[in-house]
């Protein structure tokens, strides 16, 4: 790309080769639809939806009226003690979706708090009810669930996690699900895999199932090369989880899912 104007130094981006970056920016000046134009207008398709979070496509007019209508009328409202009719009406609609009694939503402003709270949530709910005991948390190898101390320690991405030896205890995790040699060019959902969920069993016998607060891993392996799960396997670990009578918690592109017993 062309060399740019725009200050760079300042800006500390994450996930990112910094300096490299900056000797050669790859800076966008708009979007619409699935594609970017840079700054000396070349057109760049957006293949992941900014970051798995632009679904319905960048600056749609329907979307930009509604964002600047609420902005006019009013920009925020704690929600603390306080409150606005459509946060309400939103998590109504919103639970109307979910299937089974998930009845209740909690508003997050990132894939990352998501996790974090759904973590304390169950940490908290088994406090609440006079499980002390369940303070363990099992998640995956491969596993991506945000840059919070919470979702780094129950996430499986060792390089995220090497520089921070003092994670959360009490922490383990089931293997990962990319098997290459035998699912290598599958066409849709893996064959090969479901097994792997029974290690979960073995985690429960481990560390005793009455330890255990929470499970928690991704339909689809997001960052780690976006893995589709074996056929059956979430099923099997969603049966292992109510058979051990504990929470099961999935979460994907920032959403807060949970189901408690």
């Amino acid at each position: 790309m062309k060399e740019t104007e725009t200050p760079l130094d300042a800006y500390w981006m994450g996930f990112t080769a910094n300096r490299q970056f900056k000797k050669n920016p790859r800076l966008f000046k708009r979007a619409e639809g699935m594609h970017f134009w840079t700054e000396n207008n070349d057109k760049i398709l957006d293949g992941i939806a900014g970051l798995w979070c632009v679904n319905a496509g960048h600056c749609r007019p329907r979307i930009i009226e509604s964002i600047q209508k609420q902005a006019a009328e009013l920009d925020y409202a704690p929600a603390f003690q306080a409150g606005h009719p459509l946060a309400f009406e939103l998590a109504d609609r919103l639970v109307s979706y979910l299937p089974g009694d998930i009845n209740h939503a909690f508003f997050t402003n990132s894939g990352s708090e998501s996790v974090e709270t759904a973590l304390k949530i169950a940490l908290a709910y088994h406090q609440a009810k006079g499980n002390c005991r369940r303070t363990r948390l099992i998640g995956r190898e491969k596993g991506y669930h945000g840059v919070n101390f919470g979702g780094m320690s129950v996430g499986g991405l060792p390089a995220n996690r090497k520089m921070f030896p003092n994670l959360l205890s009490g922490v383990d995790h089931l293997p990962h699900t990319h098997d290459i040699k035998k699912n290598a060019f599958s066409r849709g959902v893996p064959e090969h895999g479901i097994e792997k969920a029974d290690v979960l069993t073995d985690l429960l016998t481990l560390h005793d199932p009455g330890s255990v607060a929470a499970v928690i891993v991704e339909p689809v392996a997001g960052s780690a090369g976006v893995i589709l799960p074996p056929q059956g396997y979430l099923k099997r670990l969603r049966e292992i989880c109510d058979q051990s009578l504990f929470q099961y918690e999935m979460s994907l592109n920032g959403a807060l899912v949970s189901k408690m017993k």
